[in-house]
């Protein structure tokens, strides 16, 4: 069965403890995004909507253009990854959102990024 658009989004998550301030409620986190077309038509990812909700369930959208400066063409089986960061108030916190993709043939629409949580690890004493 061929899906013309077809968008998958993995994600991998690391607490950055030497950039977090838990004094301050300052918790910062990597995440590395890998977005693959698994789709037949080529698409460019030409913004993002993000919904970052912390341990307290405020939340905070960011809405920008591409990612990490760019709008990256992905070809039929092609990856793009990349690696951004966010700073939460609180140890747990989740995201999730969606990228809007424009096809070659001009189709617009949205591929989504499934939620994905933001843990500070448990420490042991």
């Amino acid at each position: 069965m061929d899906k013309p658009y077809d968008i998958r989004v993995a994600t991998e998550v690391a607490y950055l403890p030497d950039q977090s301030d838990p004094d301050n409620d300052q918790y910062v986190f990597a995440y590395t995004m890998t977005v693959t077309n698994a789709g037949s038509v080529p698409a460019r990812i030409v913004s993002r909507h993000w919904v970052i909700t912390d341990g307290n369930q405020q939340v905070q959208e960011v809405r920008g253009v591409g990612v990490v400066g760019q709008q990256p063409v992905l070809k039929p089986g092609e990856s793009f990854e990349y690696t951004s960061g966010a700073s939460i108030p609180t140890q747990v916190g989740t995201m999730r959102g969606e990228y809007q993709m424009i096809a070659d043939d001009g189709h617009t629409f949205d591929a989504d990024i499934p939620q994905f949580t933001l843990s500070v690890p448990r420490t042991l004493h």
